[in-house]
């Protein structure tokens, strides 16, 4: 008979916790994706309802305080699974391209705390017990790349961005990483969707500048993708003596 194993204070709350492991009570867990649902939908059609033409009014008769309203709205929209893009692109068009890319980046960044936590919440416990065996080591792969993972994930269009915000709640995936992730991963899009925004109000402002923060994004992806595919084949090749 084997002792069982000491539980200590740093065991009790080491992440990441693997996703086979998780999964208890995940029944208790329809209330809450109900509810998630219910928002993301109220939210959505909210954002169809949103009268767009009066946004420049909006923005001019609020004056300082503009910036600060338009960052809570795109979060908003950005929960309810409006593409990122669009907001890039908007803020662009009423901020201008510097203002824009900032306020689109922040708006992003907490529109990724919101859905992390919502996804954390309300999916991560019903997504373990349902979860099979492609599906965990598809989580064991994001936990163990962490950081640069998020990052090529947030550099690519894959899905809209609340959704991924969403997925990677019920994941293993560290906060941190994710958040410093999708920062530097949404970084080089909102500068370059921004400045095209900007560019529908004064077209001079257009230049082949605008389009090196996507390049970069493109490059990174591309050496993270040769990276992995590199450190695969040492992982998979045997052993010699």
């Amino acid at each position: 008979m084997t002792a069982a194993p000491e539980v200590t204070a740093a065991t009790a709350t080491e992440e990441p916790v693997p996703i086979e492991a998780r999964g208890r009570g995940a029944a208790t867990h329809w209330p809450r994706l109900v509810a998630l649902g219910v928002l993301v939908t109220g939210a959505g059609f909210a954002a169809w309802k949103l009268p767009l033409e009066q946004l420049p009014t909006w923005v001019d008769q609020l004056g300082p305080a503009a910036p600060a309203v338009a960052v809570l709205v795109c979060a908003v929209l950005l929960c309810a699974l409006v593409p990122r893009t669009a907001i890039s692109l908007g803020c662009g068009a009423l901020f201008g391209a510097v203002g824009g890319a900032v306020w689109s980046l922040t708006a992003a960044l907490l529109a990724a705390t919101v859905t992390y936590a919502a996804g954390r919440w309300a999916g991560r416990d019903f997504v373990a017990a349902h979860a099979g065996h492609r599906l965990a080591r598809l989580d064991r792969w994001l936990a163990r790349r962490g950081l640069l993972a998020v990052i090529v994930v947030r550099l690519q269009p894959i899905a809209p961005f609340g959704l991924v915000g969403y997925a990677y709640g019920t994941s293993s995936v560290r906060f941190r990483h994710y958040l410093l992730g999708t920062a530097l991963g949404g970084l080089p899009s909102s500068f370059s969707y921004a400045t095209i925004g900007a560019a529908a109000i004064a077209p001079h402002s257009l230049s082949w500048l605008t389009f090196i923060p996507a390049a970069t994004g493109i490059l990174i992806s591309a050496a993270a993708a040769l990276h992995w595919r590199h450190q695969s084949r040492s992982t998979a090749r045997p052993a010699t003596a």
